[in-house]
């Protein structure tokens, strides 16, 4: 019994994580990725295979538990879908495709829940639908080799990848367990597991900007990245990399888009029309930052320098003018204001307030 409170607590978390996860898709993505519906769908199918696969969940009639196991059900072609958005850049939904999963979501509900009126038929379901779902996990992680080349080259691809293999294999185990009649009950705490796993990685994935490892240097401080740079100072950029970097720069000199809350180099490269390895190498190579979180703080810090600097913004707190820079609180903008600057940003506000106020001064005797 405690193994089975441990699992449905589990269960729950996960299940609260999906939604997360949605919410996360629908509200920062949708506008912006195109495959970020399909991503909440997976959510949603998570979800329901979370509570659809639970002990104690009923699942011998049709009936209220009929929507969660099609959701649960159908969730490999879902899968397939959204590993076909996030790596294939010419891939578009059609109609077809929500004929197969309206045709997977059926063979899941009459398998699980047809055995006291045809289970004949419900055990040839259970068998298409388990070969089904090995096959469209075969094909969602096929659709790596579409992207590969580009993914590798930023963390958060690194993740995706790890994240499209995870669930297609769990998928596979799970579809092959049930093949080979090995009873739900004894594999449910893993499932559930793996679950969870995949609920934080994608949550971490969408929020957080994972760091990037640097290129090594050589012992004569000539490494690969030295040499991308030297060139790229000495060729110049070519014409597209040329009219990328000024819509990048227009982007956050003119819209401010670095004010954005939780701005992402996903997102920017959705708005700039580019992949996300090609923006990372512009912003590291074309404009020579260390990383995205040095080239969005030169710019936040600069507007915090400028509105620091203005007599007229004297009374204007500090939090204020953090916050308007794109800064999400005080403690990180201190931090990195004072790694640009050398002062706080109060001492910053002394000295170069004080010139602008003796002259102020000055001005008022005179008259």
């Amino acid at each position: 019994m405690a193994m089975t409170a441990l699992e449905l607590g589990l269960r729950g978390a996960v299940v609260a994580l999906f939604l997360v996860v949605c919410a996360v898709l629908l509200l920062r993505y949708a506008a912006v990725h195109r495959a970020a519906n399909l991503g909440a769908a997976m959510g949603v199918a998570g979800a329901a295979y979370a509570i659809s696969t639970a002990p104690f969940f009923p699942a011998s009639s049709f009936g209220w538990s009929s929507p969660f196991i099609a959701f649960a059900m159908g969730s490999p072609v879902i899968f397939w879908l959204w590993a076909r958005a996030m790596f294939d850049e010419r891939f578009a939904l059609r109609p077809w495709h929500a004929a197969l999963w309206t045709l997977l979501a059926g063979l899941g509900v009459v398998s699980h829940n047809g055995w006291t009126i045809w289970p004949d038929l419900a055990g040839t379901c259970g068998r298409g639908l388990a070969l089904a779902t090995i096959g469209f996990s075969a094909l969602g992680i096929a659709q790596i080799a579409k992207g590969w080349r580009s993914a590798v080259t930023t963390a958060r691809g690194r993740i995706l990848i790890a994240l499209v293999i995870g669930i297609g294999l769990q998928m596979t185990l799970a579809a092959a367990a049930g093949l080979a009649a090995i009873p739900t009950r004894s594999i449910s705490l893993s499932i559930a597991l793996g679950l969870a796993a995949f609920g934080l990685l994608s949550i971490w994935m969408m929020l957080f900007d994972p760091p990037e490892s640097q290129p090594a240097v050589a012992a004569n401080g000539r490494g690969q990245a030295a040499r991308v740079a030297t060139s790229l100072t000495n060729a110049g950029p070519a014409a597209s990399s040329q009219a990328a970097l000024n819509h990048l720069k227009h982007l956050m000199a003119t819209e401010r888009t670095y004010r954005q809350e939780g701005l992402t180099i996903g997102v920017l490269a959705v708005r700039l029309g580019m992949p996300e390895y090609r923006l990372r190498t512009l912003i590291n190579d074309g404009l020579g930052h260390r990383n995205f979180n040095a080239f969005l703080n030169r710019y936040r810090i600069d507007e915090a320098k400028a509105a620091l600097a203005d007599a007229s913004q004297a009374e204007v707190p500090v939090l204020t003018i953090a916050l308007d820079a794109g800064f999400q609180s005080l403690a990180p903008f201190n931090r990195a204001f004072k790694a640009d600057t050398g002062l706080t940003p109060t001492e910053f506000r002394r000295r170069a307030t004080a010139p602008q106020t003796a002259d102020a001064v000055e001005i008022a005797r005179s008259k």
